[in-house]
């Protein structure tokens, strides 16, 4: 039962309305069937399927709201469903940043349900691919696949009605040599599980384990340094990029918590705070990153300019803080997209005189939100280019930035890669701030 159909999911809707004496009501049903395996030291350590459904319904009374799930949908339990989010908000008390529910919407259709799904065989071979790889070459895998179909369904007493379906698959390798000393990283995901390629992930990986042994120590400092995408996403709003794509949020700016703040007052919306070639974007029609055709309340998303040729184009309105600033609200996107070049990390490389080439960065946490100050450490596979070319490994550093300061220090952009639900480019930065060793491999 876990994936309806949208007739199946609004005929259930339908029937929990129908039991409600609230002023207002909303009913969300949301199921996915997915499956997963997770393997270390070369061996499969679990593996699992999953099928879950859930009802939410929230009932208001005025500006007072309560909210109730349940995840068995005979008549009786929806009915007491119903009742417990009455009683709820008739004991609750009343909301100061109430707005009304929705009326009827309309809906892009992103193209994000692809009709290949993950099966138990399916992500037994990419498993066994990866640990057969590492093991012919003496090396230790460690990973994690899942993926599967999803589906989101709402409809309130305003006539609101919305339904969609999604399906993912997302796959993570990390490779260790047989002594510890060299390790490397991979990370993928897609729509489609038939363009996921397990093998090859884990080559990347195991390539980096391989040439990350012997690692030297080099003085911390500012390093022109080349970011992979899962150095700047892998972490989602803890990553360089997510903390900054994800903070942008008129009422946080407004009520001065952000690095979008105006000294004075308000918010920086229409100055240009980065490099002229950075541009960012979310949009659900994207056939490479679809996304979500609504949100939680069932606005409608569309296409969004968020950075343009550097100026601060849009700024994220919740539905209350839209009506109070008399604007349009704007549904928060499930990805963005930020435009680059043709460049391969490796004619990254090739044009880099003198720098560091980073994997990965890792235990990221915010030292400043007014700056966007981030400290964090390089990971899984760290190297020192010299003339175009990968000299040697480096030892792990800790670094000091702030993706403002980065995204004003860009060198050359890279072509658009897919990671966490994104599109983002390896970039190629300057005065990048390292502050410290660390032995961590």
């Amino acid at each position: 039962m876990a994936i309806l159909s949208k007739d199946e999911a609004q005929t259930l809707l339908k029937k929990v309305l129908s039991y409600s004496t609230a002023d207002e009501c909303a009913v969300s049903l949301s199921g996915r069937t997915t499956g997963n395996i997770r393997y270390a030291r070369n061996s499969v350590s679990t593996a699992g399927a999953a099928d879950t459904v859930s009802l939410t319904v929230e009932s208001r009374f005025g500006k007072r709201s309560g909210i109730a799930t349940c995840n068995e949908f005979d008549d009786a339990t929806l009915r007491r469903c119903v009742q417990r989010a009455e009683e709820i908000a008739k004991l609750a008390p009343e909301s100061p940043e109430y707005v009304p529910l929705l009326g009827p919407q309309t809906y892009l259709s992103p193209p994000s349900a692809a009709t290949t799904l993950l099966t138990a065989t399916t992500r037994a071979q990419a498993a066994a691919d990866s640990i057969t790889l590492c093991a012919a070459k003496n090396l230790t895998a460690a990973g994690f696949l899942d993926g599967g179909t999803r589906f989101e369904a709402l409809r309130n007493s305003k006539g609101l009605e919305a339904y969609q379906q999604s399906t993912s698959t997302d796959f993570s390798v990390t490779v260790r040599t047989a002594d510890g000393r060299g390790s490397g990283y991979a990370i993928a995901d897609v729509t489609d599980p038939a363009k996921l390629n397990a093998k090859a992930l884990t080559q990347r990986a195991a390539d980096k384990a391989l040439g990350s042994v012997n690692a030297k120590a080099i003085e911390p400092g500012k390093y022109t340094v080349i970011l992979e995408p899962a150095s700047l996403m892998d972490g989602g709003d803890l990553s360089l990029l997510g903390g900054l794509l994800y903070g942008f949020d008129a009422r946080s700016a407004d009520e001065g918590r952000s690095f979008l703040t105006k000294k004075g007052g308000g918010n920086r919306k229409g100055e240009k705070l980065f490099d002229e070639r950075v541009n960012m974007y979310s949009d659900p029609m994207n056939v490479e990153v679809p996304g979500n055709a609504f949100d939680g309340d069932g606005l409608p998303t569309r296409r969004i300019n968020w950075i343009e040729k550097g100026v601060v184009k849009n700024l994220y309105y919740s539905r209350f803080w839209a009506e109070k600033n008399k604007v349009a609200a704007t549904a928060f996107p499930s990805g963005f997209i930020m435009t680059g070049g043709t460049q391969s990390t490796a004619d990254l490389i090739k044009s880099t005189a003198k720098g560091i080439l980073v994997t990965r960065l890792w235990y990221i946490r915010e030292v400043d939100p007014q700056t966007l100050l981030y400290t964090g450490l390089t990971r899984d596979g760290t190297f020192y280019i010299e003339n175009g070319k990968i000299k040697f490994p480096i030892k792990n550093l800790r670094f000091n930035e702030s993706p403002i300061i980065m995204l004003n220090n860009i060198e050359a952009i890279g072509r658009p890669q897919r990671l966490a639900g994104c599109l983002v480019p390896p970039l190629k930065i300057r005065d990048f701030t390292f502050t410290s060793l660390s032995d961590a491999i």
